[in-house]
């Protein structure tokens, strides 16, 4: 299909916003720039209602942690909870360039959303931001009474990077004694960095996100510094997968090259035409359809990366953003 027309009439401002690119910048200023770009993806209508919003401060591995509690309008006695990591790269993002995402969340679901505020990098690179997820997750179901109350139907999202953090502690939480999840919802992924895939030269240039400005977020994330090839990736880390100390098999990075997906929870995995993280989140979405996890894999046709921050610019957006939401729902619902 054709680019969305709403952001085929955008491109010039897409092209503005990333002028000069990332990775010729500071991440202090990536982070100015994400927070004035979500002024303008949020468009001018007021933030989407919810039934309340709260602030709270979680412990994390490495001390106080912000997150974000947001509760539906009509809540019923118990509800789903999902936990919500936000994407950017890992470098920059925050509760509020994504408060319209889980607002979102919760008004296509009807779930309690706690969003977290996972530490960025290169400040604290990988693992920090694994560590800090997880540890949100287990604080959400530690007091799972205080948010949507029912133990059966806490669930993982996150877009981007975030979505990556999702993937990555269904893993952890599969295979280092829990908590047990109902569900994960996986907005275009970051599954497989390393790998070699179509969508990565065919939507290169973006828009919205380009394989420069990867290679810029992951160096970082990796501790690494920018520009990096993968063939360069070496650390000293409990590296798992076909090369312990190697980046680029450890699950923890890219849970496409777990060699176990059996027994993860039920999935809604979306990817977007015009994403060079296209390929990889549909390799990711048939992976685990082929050891056995029941998924919802959806193509956003016409869509770009960040589609989900963006349903105030684009009818497109936020038709496949809803469909996704319903999906999602259902999951929670089993």
């Amino acid at each position: 299909m054709p680019l969305d027309p709403d952001f085929a009439a955008l491109l010039p401002a897409f092209a503005a916003m990333d002028d000069p690119p990332l990775w010729a910048i500071t991440p202090a200023a990536a982070r100015q720039r994400r927070e004035e770009s979500a002024a303008v993806s949020a468009g001018s209508a007021p933030p989407a209602p919810v039934g309340s919003v709260t602030d709270v401060v979680l412990p994390g591995p490495a001390g106080d942690m912000r997150a974000r509690i947001y509760r539906p309008e009509e809540a019923a006695s118990t509800t789903a909870t999902v936990v919500y990591f936000h994407g950017g790269g890992f470098v920059i993002g925050n509760l509020d360039t994504h408060d319209g995402g889980a607002r979102e969340i919760v008004r296509g679901t009807g779930a309690v959303v706690l969003s977290v505020d996972y530490r960025l990098a290169p400040e604290a690179p990988f693992p920090a931001a694994v560590q800090d997820c997880l540890a949100a997750t287990r604080w959400a179901r530690q007091h799972i009474d205080q948010l949507g109350g029912d133990p059966g139907r806490l669930a993982l999202t996150g877009d981007s990077s975030g979505g990556n953090l999702a993937a990555v502690v269904a893993q952890l939480c599969r295979d280092e004694g829990g908590p047990a999840l109902a569900a994960q919802l996986l907005f275009y992924p970051v599954a497989d960095y390393f790998g070699d895939y179509p969508s990565h030269v065919e939507n290169a240039d973006g828009p919205v996100l380009t394989m420069a400005n990867m290679d810029w977020f992951m160096g970082h994330y990796l501790g690494l510094g920018t520009g990096t090839a993968a063939d360069e990736v070496r650390v000293e880390d409990e590296g798992a997968g076909a090369a312990a100390g190697d980046l680029r098999f450890d699950p923890r990075v890219s849970p496409l090259r777990n060699t176990n997906l059996r027994d993860l929870p039920p999935a809604v995995v979306i990817t977007a035409e015009f994403d060079p993280l296209r390929d990889e989140g549909e390799a990711y979405a048939a992976a685990l359809k082929a050891a056995g996890v029941p998924v919802i894999a959806r193509r956003a046709d016409g869509m770009i990366h960040a589609f989900f921050s963006m349903t105030a610019l684009s009818a497109g957006a936020a038709a496949a953003t809803h469909t996704a939401l319903a999906d999602f729902a259902v999951l929670l619902e089993r």
